[in-house]
């Protein structure tokens, strides 16, 4: 027996879980991460059909990402999991923040915004920033629980490494001394922010003393 929340699922059964993206590296490091569950398998928003579009236009990474965990528990009828990330840099006030995705405009690609944020920080010396991610697990009764995971970093001078995706390669991790888009996808399950709000959200998935 495993409960969730409210929610109770008897016998070895496997329970299905809809992550509320389509972005692939995101997929492949939650499923990295929680490759260990053996009881829940993690489905991609494309498996179900003609899921409702989800505008996201919250003030927070939380909002966010539980307005698209409900939505896509509601219509599935199945629990779904929702993440929503972003880069805070202080000397820009803590932009791109939950703007990170579409920050300098929709045109722009992962290296477009990356090159955008080390323009804005040409000749400032206070490179501190942090990478923030919220997931949010939201069942089908209604209920739902959040788990935050963060990583302090700096903005680099210029782009490192060629892992990783979004603002990896401009977040240098001084406790490793590599920025994200040079760990191994080993390391970054360990020390990335959404490996520890994965952590957490593992937790509440298992329930209390498992």
């Amino acid at each position: 027996m495993y409960q969730i929340n409210s929610i109770i699922y008897k016998g070895k059964g496997i329970v299905k879980v809809i992550l509320a993206t389509n972005n692939k590296n995101k997929i492949i490091e939650i499923r990295n991460k929680l490759i260990d569950l053996h009881h829940f398998e993690f489905f991609p928003l494309s498996s179900l059909k003609n899921p409702p579009e989800v505008i996201e236009d919250g003030d927070t990474f939380e909002k966010n990402a539980l307005k698209k965990a409900m939505t896509i528990s509601d219509y599935s009828g199945m629990a779904a999991m929702s993440d929503d990330s972003g880069l805070e840099v202080r000397a820009l006030g803590g932009k791109p923040g939950v703007y990170s995705a579409r920050y300098g405009g929709e045109g722009l690609d992962d290296a477009g915004r990356n090159s955008l944020i080390l323009r804005e920080m040409r000749g400032i010396e206070e490179r501190r920033a942090r990478f923030v991610c919220v997931i949010v697990l939201a069942f089908p009764d209604g209920t739902w629980k959040a788990a935050e995971g963060t990583c302090e970093g700096e903005i680099t001078r210029e782009p490192r490494g060629g892992m990783g995706f979004g603002y990896d390669p401009i977040f240098y991790i001084p406790a490793l001394g590599k920025t994200m888009a040079e760990l191994t996808i080993e390391e970054k399950n360990r020390h990335s922010h959404r490996a520890m709000a994965l952590g957490k959200a593992a937790e509440i998935l298992m329930g209390p003393g498992h």
